[in-house]
C-alpha cells in the first residue's frame, strides 16, 4: 500500500486501462482521489463534469474512476496543454480547480535522455528496461507525494457546461458518409465532412 492509502486496486485497474504504468497516469489517480473525496462518487451519467486542459495520459484514469469520459459528454476537452482540471457537480453546483505543481513531474537528465531514446526509437534493450524502471519509480514517487507538493486546489465557481446533446446527421456530398450537423462544413451549399472539405480547399482551420 502506498502512503496515501490509494487502494492497490484502483492503480492495478488504472494500469491495466491505459495499458503501463507512468508519471501522467498516477497524477490522473491522484487527481482522481482529490475529485471523489471532494465531489462524491464517480458520475453513472452526467451529474458530474470534467474539464481537461491537456490529453495526457492521466485523463485515462480520470474517466475510469470519476465517470466523466469523452462518450457520456460529460469530459470537455480544452487543448490548453495545460496540466490543469476543473471538476464541477452539476448536483451540488461544487466546482473544484485542480493545477499539477511544476516541480512534481521533475526527472533526473539520464531519465529524461532515455525517455528521448525511447521515443525515437533508438534505444537499445537494456536501455529500455531502465527507462521503464525509472519511470514505474518516477510513478511510485507521485503516487507517494504529500498532496500539497503535487498539487493546487481552488474552490471556484462552476461554469455552465450544456449536457451532451444529440445531433442529426447530414450525408457528406463527396464521401457520402453522415457527419454530425454541427461539424458539418458548407461548400456552395452543400453539406461537407471536415477532411473532405479540407482536401477540396486547403483550408484546415
Amino acid at each position: 500500500m502506498n502512503s496515501n492509502n490509494i487502494e492497490e486496486s484502483v492503480i492495478e485497474n488504472a494500469v491495466r486501462f491505459h495499458g503501463h504504468q507512468c508519471p501522467g497516469l498516477a497524477v490522473g489517480i491522484r487527481v482522481s482521489e482529490v475529485v471523489l473525496r471532494e465531489l462524491g462518487k464517480p458520475a453513472r451519467d452526467e451529474e458530474m463534469v470534467a474539464i481537461i486542459e491537456n490529453n495526457s495520459c492521466g485523463v485515462d484514469a480520470i474517466q475510469l474512476l470519476t465517470g466523466c469520459t469523452f462518450g457520456k459528454g460529460n469530459l470537455v476537452f480544452n487543448d490548453f496543454g495545460k496540466s490543469v482540471y476543473t471538476f464541477i457537480n452539476r448536483e451540488t453546483n461544487k466546482a473544484l480547480r485542480i493545477s499539477i505543481n511544476k516541480d512534481a513531474y521533475d526527472t533526473d537528465e539520464e531519465h529524461r535522455n532515455l525517455f528521448a531514446k525511447v521515443r525515437n526509437k533508438t534505444a537499445s534493450e537494456s536501455e529500455r528496461e531502465l527507462f521503464t524502471q525509472k519511470h514505474i519509480k518516477k510513478s511510485n514517487e507521485i503516487l507517494d507525494l504529500p498532496e500539497d507538493k503535487l498539487i493546487t486546489i481552488e474552490q471556484v465557481e462552476p461554469e455552465p457546461v450544456q449536457k451532451a446533446r444529440i445531433h442529426e446527421s447530414l450525408d457528406c456530398i463527396v464521401c457520402n458518409e453522415p457527419v454530425m450537423e454541427t461539424r458539418v462544413k458548407l461548400l456552395n451549399g452543400e453539406a461537407h465532412c471536415i477532411p473532405c472539405f479540407e482536401g477540396l480547399t486547403g483550408n484546415n482551420s
